[in-house]
């Protein structure tokens, strides 16, 4: 894993570049590489995983007399088939690295390249003789790519803050980053960067730029309606043969590896195939899991949380022999990580749970360079709590995110002037669940479940998937996230709710499919979200921090917020949520404090 960036245009200076590159420092600690020639220019910072010193890059490969250049950030999970297909067609390789496969396969097959790929991936590739770059993203995601014009230059970069470090790039915002950040932040429109001018390849996209030609993008993967022919035996036996060949397939690394465990269904299931290709091999698993100090005696059990893990990582551990690391996040840290995670971000995130997986992340680098994760299996099995609730499922809207309204009252006048919370948000809603055909669905349910899947895929999981990226790789550590894999959400997408709910509970589906590979109590636990922090504590600190900036009275943030709204948002304490199951009025707080740090931070100006 690594940061990528580069533009094509006029080459600014080595200093300018070599700002640009150490932005990218935390995502690529090991090695670094600026290459440019003529009107272009590739930076990369590299996160050594896979052949340490052969995949080395920007990396250049010659194809006949046409020679490329190629930054890439990624794994690749079918590199050993790819690279005998190109053998066959008869390229050699020097390295055993991915980077030298993806960059064969594009000189080999251009951008049909994409469609063999299995992996997480954004990767761009300069073609030196007809002055063409071509760049792409992996199609669930999972590896951010972000990209913007500014007086005839093309830029691209990992992370918007590597943009920002051009001098042409300012840290601007309108009317509709306004209604983004207040209306639907954390999550963001898939394709939008928030900042003026900077946008993000949509997940499954691919483009190309010239000076000539200008930008042209295109959707290279979506997800297909279709018929799902196979009985319900065959739907569990092919759903436990993909999920153990992605996990299988991501536990290729030079470095050391481990898998986060929670104690929860999807975590348990990577880590028990993670285990058990460890224990044929004669090696014992790491896992790594989280709490919070003082959470045994401040636990608040809810219909979203019913139980605390600690009980169940114990359990799922001894049964697959693995040895656990466990980190402690305590309050003054979490309140401090706050600020560090929208420096990961560069933007305001999910408050203290992305600040207690940054810290969480931190720990885990000092156990392993890389990680797998149970992300997406929600999104893709259908497993929160609006696929299953009838009276959610009918609600029109982002079912995560059921507070327009309240949003809204925050504020100031001149902006509820200006936007129309109700519309603007409902227009996105609308424009997603317009991209599902319902081929072969059965009945109304089926339908909704459809359109909801397409919705959590588009934006709930996608900010999941930013939190994941942003606070692993600030601390060099890869995650990957064998959920994601495409073949699962292909196949997932189609097969009809009655299945996916099998037995009348939550993930029965992936319940079933992975009988006998885990402990009873852990294959059965109820679904129980990314744990947070359930100290008073943490409360009245965040309090206190927003209580001062209203005091002081100049954050930039009161150009958009109404300072009155956050004195109520202090007293009241309102049972509204912000965002998903987790952002409650302490998060709520907190992202108002993100705001404010965001904003005095970028020297961000509204325009």
């Amino acid at each position: 894993m690594c940061g990528i960036a580069g533009l094509v245009g006029d080459i600014p200076s080595r200093t300018i570049l070599e700002r640009m590159r150490k932005t990218m420092r935390r995502r690529g600690p090991d090695q670094g590489g600026i290459w440019q020639r003529d009107s272009a220019a590739l930076i990369h910072a590299r996160l050594a995983v896979i052949d340490i010193e052969g995949g080395r890059q920007p990396m250049t490969r010659w194809a006949g007399e046409k020679e490329y250049c190629m930054v890439y950030n990624g794994e690749l999970y079918n590199t050993a088939e790819l690279r005998r297909r190109l053998e066959a067609c008869g390229h050699s390789f020097s390295t055993h690295s991915d980077t030298e496969v993806v960059l064969a396969s594009y000189l080999e097959w251009g951008e049909a390249c994409l469609d063999l790929f299995n992996g997480i991936y954004a990767f761009a590739v300069w073609d030196i003789r007809k002055k063409s770059l071509f760049f792409a993203r992996d199609r669930i995601g999972v590896k951010p790519l972000f990209f913007t014009e500014k007086n005839g230059n093309f830029l691209f970069a990992s992370e918007i803050k590597t943009l920002l470090a051009h001098p042409d790039i300012d840290a601007r915002i309108d009317v509709n980053a306004v209604a983004e950040l207040m209306l639907v932040g954390p999550g963001r429109t898939p394709g939008y960067g928030v900042f003026c001018g900077i946008h993000e390849v949509p997940a499954g996209w691919c483009g190309t730029y010239s000076q000539r030609e200008g930008v042209h993008l295109r959707q290279y993967w979506k997800l297909k309606d279709r018929e799902h022919t196979d009985s319900t035996e065959e739907t569990v036996a092919h759903v436990r043969e993909l999920v153990c060949d992605a996990v299988e397939r991501q536990l290729v690394s030079d470095v050391p590896l481990c898998t986060f465990l929670s104690g929860g269904l999807d975590s348990s299931i990577i880590s028990a195939i993670a285990a058990r290709t460890y224990a044929a091999a004669r090696q014992k698993l790491h896992t790594v899991s989280v709490t919070y100090r003082d959470n045994d005696k401040y636990f608040q059990k809810s219909h979203f949380q019913p139980n605390s893990d600690d009980a169940f990582i114990s359990k799922m551990n001894d049964a697959i022999s693995a040895e656990n690391h466990l980190v402690v996040i305590d309050t003054p840290q979490l309140v401090q990580a706050l600020f560090e995670a929208v420096e990961a971000r560069d933007l305001p995130g999910m408050a203290d749970v992305d600040a207690s997986l940054l810290l969480f992340c931190r720990e885990i680098r000092k156990i392993g360079t890389v990680a797998l994760s149970g992300e997406c299996a929600d999104e893709i099995f259908g497993g929160y709590p609006w696929y299953r609730d009838a009276d959610v499922r009918r609600r029109q809207g982002f079912p995560w995110a059921q507070s327009t309204e309240y949003r809204a009252s925050f504020l100031r006048g001149e902006w509820q002037e200006q936007i129309d919370a109700a519309a603007y948000v409902d227009t996105k809603y609308q424009q997603t669940i317009a991209e599902v055909q319902p081929i072969g669905v059965h009945g109304v349910d089926d339908c909704r479940i459809r359109e909801m899947t397409r919705l959590n895929m588009n934006w709930f999981m996608q900010t999941l998937l930013d939190r994941k990226d942003r606070m692993s790789m600030f601390s060099g550590l890869e995650v990957r996230v064998p959920f994601c894999d495409h073949r699962i959400a292909e196949y997932l997408y189609s097969v009809p709710w009655h299945m996916k709910d099998l037995d009348g509970m939550e993930k029965g589906l992936l319940r079933e499919a992975v009988r006998g590979l885990l402990p009873e109590e852990i294959r059965m636990r109820k679904k129980s979200p990314y744990p947070k922090t359930h100290n008073p504590a943490y409360l009245r600190a965040v309090s206190n921090l927003l209580r001062q900036v209203l005091d002081d009275g100049t954050s930039p943030m009161f150009d958009i917020v109404k300072k009155e709204a956050l004195e109520q948002l202090l007293t009241e304490h309102r049972a509204q949520p912000w965002y998903g199951q987790l952002m409650q009025t302490p998060q709520t707080i907190a992202y108002f404090l993100q705001l404010h740090h965001w904003m005095a931070l970028y020297h961000v100006t509204i325009c």
